[in-house]
């Protein structure tokens, strides 16, 4: 990374030396003569956010522990209130109630000749003031885990995701009546005791490898920015990828007066009990483990041998929990719109944390104040944005997304009416810029990105990332990074609190920040991620929060002010393509794996590795997927590829706000009320995170989980319901094409 950044830097002080230079053609969406003024008013709030004042709002907000329920959770919300309102805006807290359990008792211990006590505490460090806040800090523990008291033996499933489980049948490995031990990484914290649950787990314990978030990636804390041995990661197991938000209230939001669901009919929370813990404490019980020596792969960072188990000795884990209901703060604050106030902006960013959370959330949410101190500047100038701006601080994103999806469950028939985008950020460090989102809105984040200067290298922030994209990239994808005119951005799954927005509503949506040039993450959910780490190791001048502010407030006032939706198609079709390419190459791809493995049963050489002692047996041969009629998708993108082209000539010829109502269904009709399989909340046939992934994304998700589950019965109404969408969005696109030729 540093070569990289010396690189840049070099590039920096000769080709690109020059601050970013205003465009001369107007920008997208706008009359010549409003872009001239929209480029003036952003000139103007660009100068606005202060680093000094980004670094001072994070320094308040995580002097105290400010976990959903806790008393300063509501000063924070309280303060951020005090703050908007003395910048002339007019806000709010909006208050909903959620269910937040928290531990009443924790206990892991190993049994046996050589008896082992996990401490389960993070230790206080004198050097960091507020590491000891004790009494206020919540203990390592993941929120929405089963109460259990179980002993049994100990086995090492990897990362717990579903390729593990399927490593482990084949080394003859059960877990049935075992305590699974997984290491923190790959997929989502949640997906590893729901897997471990359906494979016959009684507890899992999730533990923080030092190869991944430790020693293996630099100096451990206070000495540098990673995860000290006892160090341990809180969160949430709540099941995310099949509904956020409060689990006793599913779809309405949870106000004191919601009817609640009784807790044994709640769904989305974990059948086992689970729980994190530091690799010193996962030690010992590695080190316990018996059976094979695991797989090259599967070996993390301690200095020692990483087995399967199971063990010979038994652990003891027993969790109980308060399953108490709670307050969440959401502060809101709305801008008027002086020519479309029925065209909403909403920008969010969270503000609760498991303990002090200066990364995460607080990088995010203290620049979020500097950009609505930016906006009240404006005002206070004669600045009045066209459309309407939400800015927005959720509570309680770190335990589920609860704020957020209360919110936009509460007001969604107002959402689907008026809402044009959502612009999303959580925790920021230093480094490039980073987007992921709708891939109708590519193009806009490229023309504001290039508006913005990078301030290390003073070049635009969306120069430094594309240099540092094609850097990064193999030979192949260079190629197609120098060939596509807008940034090609990553699709949005969940994670974070655009997922109500862009999975519940279809909201074209966005997620920002900036990273990548520090080696951030190593004190993610633990109590050492406070003032003094960030302001030591991560974004030590803040300069990259008031670029945040910069990058963000644009975007609003961007959206907001222009005369048509500066939506862009050709790059959600070419996008679409890609996806369809995807889905097509994977059923080919486990079609010949299936032929294959079913041939190699026949030859016996499976035979081998199967102990008939252990009543382990061959596999059985596996049916082929048969053939797939992906004709209705392939026609479906080329249609969509040729609705885009012709709406991106007419809005060239004669741009007319006359069609934004249609274009702000663009994204909405992607939705499908009938939501995916097993999870009715999640609606979009693009978009959705992984059911067995958590966060990350599945893009045309009904037919590629279909085809990943080898569920073939149901892959041709997965491609019919998913192409529907697809031709829903060209409807809209031909429609507004013709808006615009008359």
């Amino acid at each position: 990374m540093r070569k990289l950044t010396a690189a840049l830097t070099l590039l920096s002080t000769t080709a690109f030396a020059q601050a970013p230079v205003a465009p001369t053609a107007p920008l997208r969406g706008y009359t010549p003569e409003h872009s001239t003024q929209e480029l003036s008013w952003e000139q103007k709030y660009r100068a606005i956010p202060d680093a000094a004042r980004v670094r001072e709002n994070m320094r308040r907000l995580s002097a105290r522990p400010h976990h959903v329920g806790s008393p300063y959770d509501k000063d924070n919300a309280e303060w951020i209130l005090a703050q908007l309102k003395s910048y002339g805006l007019d806000a709010k807290i909006e208050e909903f109630t959620t269910l937040f359990p928290t531990p009443k008792s924790r206990h892991l211990e190993l049994l046996g000749p050589t008896k082992f006590v996990a401490k389960l505490d993070e230790p206080v460090l004198s050097i960091d003031p507020t590491t000891n806040q004790k009494a206020e800090q919540l203990p390592t523990y993941n929120a929405y885990s089963a109460d259990g008291d179980v002993t049994a033996p100990l086995v090492y499933v990897n990362y717990g995701a579903p390729s593990d489980y399927e490593e482990l049948e084949r080394m003859g490995v059960s877990v049935k009546g075992a305590i699974v031990l997984a290491r923190y990484g790959q997929t989502w914290r949640g997906i590893k005791p729901k897997l471990a649950a359906q494979h016959g787990a009684v507890g899992c314990l999730i533990f923080s490898d030092p190869q991944q978030d430790g020693y293996g990636q630099g100096g451990t804390f206070p000495d540098g920015p990673m995860r000290p041995a006892d160090g341990a990661q809180r969160g949430s197991v709540l099941d995310l990828p099949v509904q956020p938000g409060d689990p006793q209230s599913p779809n309405v939001g949870a106000t004191a007066s919601t009817k609640l669901l009784p807790l044994d009919q709640v769904t989305s929370m974990m059948k086992i009990p689970v729980m994190p813990i530091s690799y010193a404490d996962a030690t010992p019980l590695l080190k316990a483990l018996g059976g094979q020596v695991v797989p090259a792969s599967w070996r993390g960072g301690l200095p020692i041998t990483y087995r399967s188990g199971p063990s010979e000795v038994k652990a003891h884990f027993s969790l109980a929990f308060n399953w108490d209901r709670k307050p969440l703060y959401d502060v809101v604050a709305t801008i008027p719109g002086a020519t479309y106030p029925d065209q909403w902006v909403v920008r969010g960013n969270h503000h609760d944390a498991w303990v002090n959370g200066a990364e995460d959330p607080l990088s995010g949410a203290s620049a979020e104040l500097e950009e609505a101190r930016g906006l009240g500047e404006l005002l206070k100038q004669g600045w009045k944005p066209a459309r309407t701006i939400i800015y927005t601080w959720w509570d309680g994103e770190e335990p589920g997304l609860l704020g957020s999806t209360e919110w936009v469950e509460a007001h969604a028939d107002e959402l689907k009416q008026h809402a044009v985008a959502y612009f999303n950020s959580d925790g920021n460090s230093r480094g490039f810029f980073r987007a992921e989102g709708t891939h109708s809105l590519e193009a806009f984040i490229d023309g504001v990105t290039k508006d913005i200067e990078d301030p290390e290298t003073k070049m635009s922030v969306w120069k430094r990332a594309r240099l540092a994209s094609t850097a990064r990239a193999t030979p192949e994808l260079r190629a197609a990074l120098r060939g596509h005119g807008d940034t090609a951005i990553p699709a949005l799954g969940s994670g974070s609190d655009y997922t109500a927005f862009i999975d519940h509503l279809g909201i074209a949506s966005l997620n920002i920040g900036f990273g990548g040039e520090d080696v951030g993450g190593g004190q993610y959910h633990s109590i050492y991620d406070d003032f003094y780490w960030y302001s030591h190791f991560m974004d030590t001048d803040f300069v990259y929060g008031r670029a945040l502010a910069q990058t963000a407030g644009i975007m609003s006032i961007r959206m907001a002010d222009a005369d048509v939706v500066p939506y862009q198609f050709n790059d959600f079709a070419d996008t679409i393509h890609t996806y369809v390419s995807e889905v097509k190459k994977l059923a080919d791809t486990i079609r010949t794996a299936t032929r294959e493995r079913n041939a190699d049963i026949a030859d016996g050489v499976y035979k081998a590795l199967y102990d008939p002692k252990k009543t382990m047996v061959p596999p059985s041969v596996e049916k082929v997927a048969p053939y797939l009629n992906f004709a209705p998708l392939d026609q479906a993108s080329d249609d969509l590829t040729a609705a885009a082209a012709a709406y991106e000539k007419a809005f060239m010829a004669h741009p007319n706000p006359s069609v934004n109502t249609q274009l702000m269904q663009s994204d909405r009709v992607l939705i499908d009320p009938a939501g995916l399989p097993n999870r009715p909340w999640f609606q979009n046939m693009i978009y959705a995170p992984g059911f067995y992934t958590g966060y990350g994304v599945k893009t045309l998700p009904m037919v590629r989980e279909a085809i990943e589950q080898k569920d073939w019965d149901s892959v041709d109404n997965a491609i019919t319901r998913t192409a529907a969408a697809v031709e829903r969005e060209v409807a809209v696109l031909k429609a507004a094409t013709q808006a615009l030729g008359n």
